[in-house]
């Protein structure tokens, strides 16, 4: 006969409580053991134990997954947040301390451009079920797709639909043009970023809900459409786990409503991201697998993938090879039509084109000695393209041609256009955009004699600390 389950003291510590919250989700499912969810979260019957007496430190991917098969809401990955996140920044900043400062970077305490955590500081007067009430409560409520303000202090979780109808599929499609927008004029950190994982979380839990035949396929298409979105804007805010998690549902919904468009855009963001992580390769091959039957996708399609490709090319400094993928994202992009595309391909423009072929040709120019003058003419038309609805884009184009003219050419006038870059960047909350006024800084470093660099390399720091 099994033995009663010893009494918890969810006071002793913030972990403890946190324990004491997985325990009380567990207990909700009668019947369920701690050495029966341990094998269905991936892990030892044990570790759950101790997690639930506070004597071992829950990870966050495991909280993750506890909320998943204890239908929690994503109470227990808040909590997460609330109770550990707030420790790790800690260490990371003392470890930072430790180590003293690094060449080309910054000591950066709650910058703006950088996005602010969101995570709460747990309320150490509240009794536990008063936090798992605020905890339930900041789950994704029925919301209007524009209206941030149902989001604060919704009455309780949100109930699933007992079925999928259209205005689901309807309500899908809004966040996620909603969260595109935000993103591109806004940057993906602070509160867009928070609201985009609240939609992942509640989209991920509609695919469960009785679905009539008709609508299975617009509903995976939505939910698919809505994860790239999600994986972009937690991939501008460098949330990279869950920005691979987000693109990674997209493509399995993509895949399994047979949208050959959604699938494609999918694999250009994972090329995307594996790129600016650092590993082209990886990059190269989401790309060539974005292009399969390529047939059937449109051009504007088939040049975001060749963009892809360039850039990955361009990280290698294989010249002929970006060179190549250049000319084919060209081609494809002056074929064109945007009554062909999808509605969601509509901020692919010509100034998009511009700055992501540019991006590639930056590479080259900086790193393989080649003319800068093809990647500055992309940038200049992209910059010139941009309204303020891209005002992300627009800033890292501008940006990006700062450090070339710095580099490369006339270093008053690369000067001027960093401080029209800040004047765009300097509102963002984009970790891209950060790192990117970071390169410039360095390349305004080297002209260690000239009193306007000096003022610009100033200007930036303020910017990044502010």
């Amino acid at each position: 006969m099994p033995q009663p389950e010893k009494e918890l003291n969810p006071d002793a510590s913030p972990q403890a409580w946190f324990g004491a919250e997985l325990r009380y989700w567990r207990k909700r499912r009668p019947g369920l053991r701690a050495a029966q969810l341990g094998p269905m979260v991936q892990v030892s019957p044990d570790m759950i134990s101790k997690i639930e007496k506070g004597q071992y430190r829950c990870p966050r991917d495991l909280a993750v997954r506890l909320d998943a098969v204890l239908e929690t809401g994503g109470v227990l990955t808040r909590a997460w947040g609330m109770v550990f996140g707030d420790a790790d920044n800690e260490q990371r900043e003392a470890d930072s301390g430790r180590q003293g400062p690094v060449e080309g970077t910054v000591q950066v305490r709650g910058g703006r451009i950088l996005g602010r955590t969101t995570s709460v500081p747990l309320p150490g007067s509240l009794p536990s079920l008063d936090r798992r009430a605020f905890l339930a409560a900041t789950s994704l409520a029925a919301i209007a797709p524009t209206d941030l303000a149902g989001l604060v202090a919704p009455a309780a979780p949100p109930e699933l639909p007992k079925r999928i109808l259209h205005k689901e599929l309807e309500q899908l499609r809004h966040i996620a043009d909603g969260i595109h927008r935000w993103d591109n004029a806004q940057g993906g950190g602070g509160l867009v970023g928070d609201f985009a994982s609240r939609s992942m979380e509640w989209a991920v839990r509609l695919l469960s809900v009785d679905c009539p035949p008709r609508l299975r396929a617009d509903l995976l298409g939505s939910v698919a459409r809505l994860g790239i979105v999600v994986g972009a804007t937690h991939f501008d805010a460098y949330a990279h786990d869950e920005a691979r998690v987000a693109f990674k549902i997209a493509s399995e919904c993509a895949e399994e409503a047979g949208d050959w468009w959604l699938r494609a855009q999918t694999f250009s963001f994972l090329a995307r991201q594996a790129i600016w992580l650092g590993d082209p390769d990886e990059g190269l091959t989401y790309a060539e697998k974005g292009l399969v039957r390529s047939d059937r996708l449109t051009p504007t399609i088939q040049a975001t993938l060749h963009c892809a490709r360039a850039r990955a090319f361009g990280k290698m400094r294989n010249v002929q090879g970006t060179l190549a993928a250049v000319g084919a994202a060209d081609d494809a992009f002056a074929h064109s039509n945007p009554s062909e595309d999808p509605p969601w391909m509509a901020y692919y423009d010509e100034a998009q084109h511009h700055g992501d072929t540019a991006h590639a040709l930056w590479d080259l120019a900086i790193h393989a000695d080649q003319d800068p003058g093809r990647a500055a003419k992309r940038f200049t038309t992209a910059v010139s393209g941009h309204s303020d609805d891209y005002a992300r884009s627009r800033g890292i184009s501008r940006t990006k041609l700062a450090s070339l003219v710095m580099a490369k050419g006339d270093p008053m006038q690369g000067v001027s256009i960093g401080h029209k870059a800040l004047d765009d960047v300097g509102r963002l909350t984009s970790r891209r955009a950060a790192d990117d006024l970071k390169e410039l800084r360095r390349f305004a470093a080297k002209h260690r004699t000239l009193e306007e660099a000096a003022h610009l390399r100033q200007r930036i720091t303020t910017s990044l600390q502010a």
